[in-house]
């Protein structure tokens, strides 16, 4: 059996945007908060920074903390795949560090990253993103610290 991981997200909002990583599937397009596991001895502000280096290819000052939510994989669409992943994810409001600088894949992408795309958040509904229940709550302005649990 697979440890629970930490995982660190950023949120990245400007101009009625957010800022999601763009992946590419069998099924086609999908975006991701950018973000990931966080490293033995690492804080998770840490690790949000050197995460969004590695996939957008810039540094985020990070604020607060806005969701802790758990991804336990046997719950989900792709518990097949995913069925022994527990994973716990800690989503902070970040900001760019370079906002002139242009957004891309940084050094390290996902496997499946093709790039990073601002997306209008009156368009979140209109994409496959995971999970999609944030994207309400962003939609919504909701960004008080909640415990979101093993949500879609």
């Amino acid at each position: 059996m697979n440890p629970i991981r930490n995982s660190a997200k950023a949120v990245i909002i400007r101009n009625d945007r957010l800022l999601l990583t763009k992946n590419k599937d069998d099924e086609g397009f999908f975006y991701l908060f950018p973000g990931g596991g966080q490293e033995k001895g690492e804080e998770l502000k840490d690790a949000v920074v050197r995460e969004c280096i590695e996939e957008i290819g810039q540094e985020v000052e990070v604020e607060e903390l806005l969701f802790v939510r758990e991804y336990i994989g046997r719950n989900h669409q792709f518990a097949e795949r995913d069925g022994d992943i527990h994973q716990v994810e800690f989503y902070f409001r970040c900001r760019l560090a370079s906002p002139e600088v242009e957004i891309g894949n940084g050094g390290s992408p996902d496997e499946h990253q093709v790039g990073a795309e601002w997306i209008p958040l009156d368009r979140l509904d209109d994409i496959r993103m995971y999970p999609s229940a944030l994207g309400g709550k962003i939609r919504q302005g909701i960004f008080s610290p909640c415990y979101v649990g093993d949500t879609r």
